[in-house]
């Protein structure tokens, strides 16, 4: 696939890092695993999240949130997203065997999930500054890269990214992440690129603008009018992962059908059947959005009970060879 690159990717530092460019992928619960990654990397990301993963259930030894750790050390920059509202629980969580190769850690402080709101989690530690604080000189503490994810505020009234960015840079944090809607919009509206440029104008890390980004030109308006340091692609880089190639002119010929086979053989290399399956089925679901008299093969993409019968599905949907 050829792209042009566009004004104003680089690469990037993060404290002793440099991340070969400055457009981020998000973490994604149910999507950014070790093979996800791997390809966002390969198309240009210059950095990619794990899922989301809770302190508590790594404290407790949970299989499944262990299963959202695996790395090789092919992955060029590996980053764990932690959530958590225990100073202590997320400090030791840092410090800990269990993410001995990540080479960051980002704090989870956007989340707007009900259940994490309201358990003084994600995005609600936006308003416990003294909280949020204590978490990231915490997690410094381990020695590794810190970076932060967070939101412009809780509520439309009162947007406070700039205050939140300082607090964040005081504490030690090497990176922030932006996203431009508040808590009380999730994920719909158009996101306070205002706020991302006030908060860049605040502190002196580098500022990565997050929200509403769906296309090159989504990306470059995002950059010119914040300001930031780089961007971070969320669902879109699902749906597109050729993104990361068309903004940073990474050269890929691959078509998307070589692309998903390759991550199904990835996946089933590192993970057993059912969960190969099931990823396998959510990404060639979200790539195949835009792809016109596609909607006939869903039903059986999703009904699909073997990798046999996966492969020819996705081969079918994906069969023209177009990117």
């Amino acid at each position: 696939m050829q792209s042009i690159k566009v004004s104003g990717i680089r690469p990037i530092r993060a404290g002793g890092l440099l991340l070969p460019s400055n457009v981020l992928m998000a973490p994604l619960a149910g999507y950014t695993c070790y093979p996800f990654r791997m390809l966002a990397y390969e198309l240009g990301a210059g950095l990619c999240f794990t899922e989301m993963c809770s302190a508590n259930a790594l404290k407790y030894e949970d299989r499944a949130t262990n299963r959202l750790l695996l790395t090789t050390a092919d992955e060029p920059v590996r980053a764990v997203q932690l959530l958590g509202g225990n100073p202590a629980v997320m400090e030791r969580m840092a410090k800990s065997a269990v993410l001995k190769d990540f080479d960051i850690i980002d704090i989870n402080m956007g989340c707007p999930v009900p259940n994490v709101f309201k358990s003084g989690e994600g995005s609600a530690l936006m308003q416990d500054p003294k909280r949020a604080a204590a978490i990231i000189r915490g997690c410094k503490r381990s020695g590794k890269v810190v970076t932060v994810k967070c939101r412009v505020g809780i509520r439309e009234d009162e947007l406070f990214a700039a205050e939140f960015a300082r607090m964040c840079e005081d504490s030690g944090a090497d990176m922030i992440t932006i996203h431009g809607r508040s808590r009380s919009m999730m994920y719909d509206g158009k996101p306070h690129m205002e706020e991302i440029r006030h908060a860049k104008a605040a502190v002196s890390i580098p500022v990565i603008a997050n929200g509403g980004i769906f296309s090159v030109e989504d990306a470059v308006n995002m950059m010119e009018n914040t300001g930031a340091d780089g961007i971070m692609i969320a669902r879109y880089g699902l749906e597109n992962p050729f993104i990361f190639s068309e903004l940073t002119g990474k050269s890929c010929k691959k078509t998307a059908l070589t692309l998903l086979m390759e991550q199904m053989e990835l996946t089933a290399r590192h993970y057993e059947e059912t969960y190969t399956l099931s990823y396998m089925k959510k990404i060639a679901s979200y790539m195949m959005k835009r792809r016109k008299g596609t909607k006939q093969y869903k039903q059986r993409l999703f009904a699909s009970g073997s990798l046999g019968e996966l492969r020819e599905v996705i081969a079918l949907i994906f069969a023209d060879n177009r990117v």
